[in-house]
């Protein structure tokens, strides 16, 4: 039954039929939402072969339906995919001011701020050397480092 059912299929139908299945095993294996509109192309072409469609229609299905799918849908498919990110409690730390206990040298890797009553390793964020006692603008965390800058207006003590 099945070597029948082989024996039926054109060429180019099993030769979409294999596309469809790559495109779909490299999707599960990728998760990117890359090759799954690929996958929708090759559909579209492996229905056209079984129809009996021309060659030149199966590529065209495959490339347009593609193409449709990749600018139309991969879009929106990514922004309803993306996960919303949980703040930890070290990003609520970003953009507040703190004070510099040691000296920030990112050279001689050095530096410390206060900030809530904890020390926190410091390095500057443009490189530049930050005395102790400066007011300082948390920009970003990285790990258990703070990455600062002067502070434009002080911080009321």
């Amino acid at each position: 039954m099945m070597e029948q059912l082989i024996a039926a299929l054109s060429p180019m139908t099993i030769w979409w039929l294999a596309a469809l299945v790559i495109f779909a095993v490299a999707e599960a294996v990728t998760v990117n939402l890359i090759s799954i509109w690929f996958a929708g192309g090759a559909l579209a072409a492996l229905i056209a072969a079984g129809l009996s469609a021309p060659l030149w229609l199966q590529i065209v299905l495959f490339l347009v339906v593609s193409g449709v799918l990749l600018a139309l849908v991969a879009p929106w498919a990514r922004k309803a995919s993306r996960v919303n990110s949980v703040a930890t409690n070290a990003d609520r730390h970003i953009g507040r001011q703190a004070l510099v206990t040691e000296e920030i040298n990112n050279l001689q890797e050095s530096g410390a701020i206060r900030l809530d009553g904890v020390i926190w390793t410091a390095r500057s964020e443009s490189g530049e050397v930050i005395p102790a006692g400066t007011t300082i603008t948390v920009k970003r965390i990285a790990g258990v480092k703070a990455y600062v800058e002067p502070a434009k207006v002080p911080a009321e003590v």
